[in-house]
């Protein structure tokens, strides 16, 4: 049988590393804060929640995609794993710091 690989879960969130209130994005599962980018370390597969860590997991890279926009780099303060994620930029609900994606695009943060 074949595990699922995405597991939608879009419910809104209070951010670990900043305190902000992050909003659902309705049409697809958001998992980090559109803020100050951090997310925290979850999911084993996009949205399953089964992983224990737990950490906070800091937006260390971020990876221009013709197709899917931007491609954050996260790296989780706790156990040191890294994980990438689709930027949340051109959403209609509280979307990513273009500025914070472009300066992690170009390796000034």
């Amino acid at each position: 049988m074949e595990t699922k690989r995405f597991t939608k879960n879009d419910n809104g969130f209070l951010c670990a590393n900043c305190g902000k209130e992050v909003l659902p994005l309705k049409k697809t599962s958001r998992n980090h804060c559109p803020f100050c980018l951090c997310s925290l370390h979850l999911d084993v597969n996009p949205g399953d929640r089964a992983n224990d860590c737990g950490g906070i997991m800091d937006a260390i890279g971020c990876l221009p995609d013709p197709k899917k926009g931007y491609i954050v780099i996260h790296k989780c303060r706790k156990c040191g794993e890294v994980r990438r994620n689709k930027a949340a930029y051109g959403v209609d609900v509280q979307p990513d710091d273009l500025k914070k994606l472009i300066a992690l695009t170009a390796g000034a943060i």
